[in-house]
């Protein structure tokens, strides 16, 4: 299944440093894996300074982002999508282009590699290490060599990666909330990232900011918004009621999204009919409130 672009997807642009230094810089200094005292998950934690994941449940939110991408295949994980110019490669579909052919998102897979290289992922195919670039020069290549050793090799390396992969996703995660905080003012501020890291207590909480950004953006843009209301990430965690942490977090962020959705659809402009997708949008909202 293919998830819609959006302002926050794991295949589109970042700004500031390499995702390889900021990790090696968090994963130095101990931020990601730093603990907030009482963690209300079965081994996530998190604070102000990073989300921490247990393998365990790095391994059980990456199967989920994958059976959400890739239909929850070995097949789904190298994937060339028809009318796109690049490979969409991993549990993310992170995009890799051509050499000489950059497009309009930026590239997150070399970023992905960078980043196990940085964690010294063992098991890296020599090939792609090497690589500067995608090695199939266009769609047709790319499905004609699905069953060469090359790609079979791609394949076991990412299947056998689910959790790092999860980590590297949830840290580009971690890099939205300072841009949506240097919109927010005032005491809305410290809300806005309170409850971003009690959602993140626990990991279904952790599968929803995930899954609701790369679902509706950050809201951070004024096209993300209706006579002035938007529905992006910072609109649900502003939406949402107090709430101690942990899976109580995750479920009220499932109700405030559901809040926040209803609202854009009163919001909108008649002629786009939005009602047509709120029964779909809603039964998104309350598998945040399930856990897996």
């Amino acid at each position: 299944m293919n998830t819609p672009r959006s302002s926050f997807s794991p295949n589109l642009s970042w700004p500031g440093a390499s995702v390889a230094l900021l990790a090696a810089a968090l994963l130095g200094t101990g931020c990601i894996s730093a603990e907030r005292g009482g963690s209300h998950g079965a081994g996530t934690a998190a604070r102000a300074g990073g989300i921490r994941l247990s393998p365990a449940d790095a391994n059980a939110i990456g199967r989920k982002i994958w059976q959400n991408e890739c239909g929850g295949t070995i097949e789904g994980l190298t994937s060339w999508n028809a009318g796109e110019d690049f490979a969409s490669l991993g549990i993310g579909h992170f995009i890799w282009y051509v050499p000489g052919r950059p497009g309009p998102f930026e590239e997150s897979f070399p970023k992905l590699i960078d980043f196990m290289k940085a964690r010294q992922v063992p098991g890296m195919p020599t090939w792609l290490i090497n690589a500067r670039g995608c090695p199939w020069p266009n769609r047709e290549a790319f499905l004609a060599q699905q069953g060469s050793p090359q790609m079979r090799e791609l394949r076991q390396f990412l299947a056998a990666t689910v959790p790092v992969q999860t980590d590297f996703i949830v840290l580009r995660l971690e890099q939205a909330l300072p841009k949506m905080a240097a919109i927010t003012p005032g005491p809305a501020k410290d809300r806005l990232r309170a409850n971003f890291y009690k959602v993140a207590e626990s990991r279904q909480g952790v599968y929803a900011l995930i899954d609701y950004v790369n679902f509706k953006g950050e809201g951070i843009k004024a096209e993300e918004r209706y006579q002035g209301q938007g529905w992006g990430l910072r609109d649900v965690l502003l939406e949402m009621r107090d709430t101690p942490g942990g899976t109580a977090s995750a479920a009220e962020f499932g109700e405030a999204a559901k809040r926040v959705l209803q609202r854009r659809v009163r919001n909108s402009p008649p002629e786009r009919g939005e009602s047509r997708w709120l029964n779909g949008w809603m039964n998104r909202c309350a598998s945040y409130q399930r856990g897996f």
